[in-house]
């Protein structure tokens, strides 16, 4: 993924989640609207959640020293990870809370026409913001992937994190929506709860559904089957070797790729010669993938002879 790309499509969604937090926070003093007030932790929630990816981004650049080899990319995971749980926490929960608190003291609604304005402007600005995690989600999707797989496997957390909250804001602009709106037409204010409830019923799901994909980066994921064939492709492409016998993938960051795998050469070459091509082959494999920068290869004596062993005859494959 663009890091630059990335950045911009946070920065565009924390400076429109400020503007909008500060225009639902006034719209919610003057009128008393839970759903502003859900609304309103949910920006505020979501401004945070932004500025946690940029310092991810940031943290995950720290070269790596003796504790930590391989580099801290998987750092931009751990705080999606918190996003994730904040969103659920401060954003859903307290949503809930303030839907149900209102359903059983319901109060009247004033000034209505100054939360249904600010609704109106934010859903604009927020729907500039999605344009933007759109656009620069279309860099780095692949041709043809759809919006679910794209979130579901994208190695970097950050545009499918943004996606998610802006898609989330823009359906919770339209629950606060109809909760004040039909509360200004009926008198009701039940209509406001229900509105709120259902945003932080929403924020809850997204918050589960962020949870879940970024829990599987951080225990560990390996190339896409794409990337993988790829990779086999250039290990075999050559004469180097008689046969693959074992490889295995993992993403040590969004932007870096291990790549581990034995290699089977005939006994009658030399030291010299087996050293070279294992040169070439490691030339090869980061031309196809370039994410694949740390690759050990190990060469093994190939055996004509004797029983195959059951497991590392098998090339494994990453669930894509």
């Amino acid at each position: 993924m663009s890091a630059s790309g990335g950045s911009r499509a946070i920065i565009a969604a924390f400076l429109a989640n400020m503007g909008i937090a500060a225009a639902k926070i006034v719209a919610w003093l003057v009128s008393g609207s839970a759903s502003m007030l859900a609304e309103a932790i949910h920006s505020l929630a979501d401004s945070g959640n932004q500025l946690l990816l940029l310092l991810g981004g940031r943290m995950s650049r720290r070269r790596a020293d003796a504790e930590h080899p391989f580099g801290y990319g998987r750092e931009r995971y751990v705080y999606a990870f918190v996003v994730s749980i904040i969103l659920f926490s401060v954003g859903g929960l307290f949503s809930i809370y303030e839907g149900v608190d209102k359903l059983t003291h319901p109060h009247e609604l004033e000034n209505f026409w100054v939360p249904l304005v600010v609704l109106v402007v934010a859903i604009v600005l927020e729907s500039l913001s999605l344009r933007t995690a759109v656009k620069e989600s279309n860099h780095v999707r692949a041709k043809g992937q759809s919006w679910v797989g794209f979130v579901r496997h994208a190695k970097a957390p950050e545009l499918p994190v943004v996606l998610l909250e802006d898609v989330a804001a823009l359906t919770g602009l339209v629950f606060a929506l109809f909760g004040v709106g039909l509360t200004a037409i009926t008198g009701n204010s039940v209509f406001d709860a229900i509105g709120t409830l259902m945003i932080g019923t929403l924020l809850i799901i997204v918050a589960i559904v962020l949870g879940i994909e970024t829990k599987s980066l951080l225990v560990g994921e390996g190339a896409t089957m794409s990337d993988h064939d790829r990779i086999v492709a250039a290990i075999q492409d050559g004469s180097e070797i008689e046969k693959l016998i074992h490889i295995k993938t993992l993403y040590l960051g969004p932007d870096e790729l291990l790549v581990a795998a034995k290699l089977g050469f005939e006994s009658d070459r030399s030291l010299g010669e087996v050293a070279a091509d294992i040169d070439r082959i490691e030339e090869r494999v980061r031309a196809a993938v370039p994410a694949a920068r740390v690759i050990y290869l190990e060469p093994d004596i190939l055996r004509h002879d004797g029983p195959t062993p059951p497991t590392e005859e098998i090339v494994l494959r990453s669930a894509d």
